[in-house]
């Protein structure tokens, strides 16, 4: 038997809330803002896990550049 898993294409903001341990608001606040990128998909916000990345690796750079100073 073959067991196929399939693999999330994109997520909600809830989950991606749950994925950083954020709360919804401030996640959906990061989505308004553009600092979390995202898509409109019919009345829904869809978040592609690489867009989640970016903002882990833009928040990583920018604590670098901090204790660098």
């Amino acid at each position: 038997m073959i067991t196929t898993v399939i693999e999330r294409k994109w997520h909600t903001t809830a989950e991606v809330a749950q994925m950083l341990g954020y709360g919804l608001s401030k996640t959906k606040m990061l989505v308004l803002t553009g600092k979390i990128r995202s898509i409109k998909d019919g009345r829904n916000r869809r978040i592609l896990p690489r867009w989640v990345d970016e903002y882990i690796e833009r928040l990583v750079r920018e604590a670098e550049m901090e204790w660098s100073a």
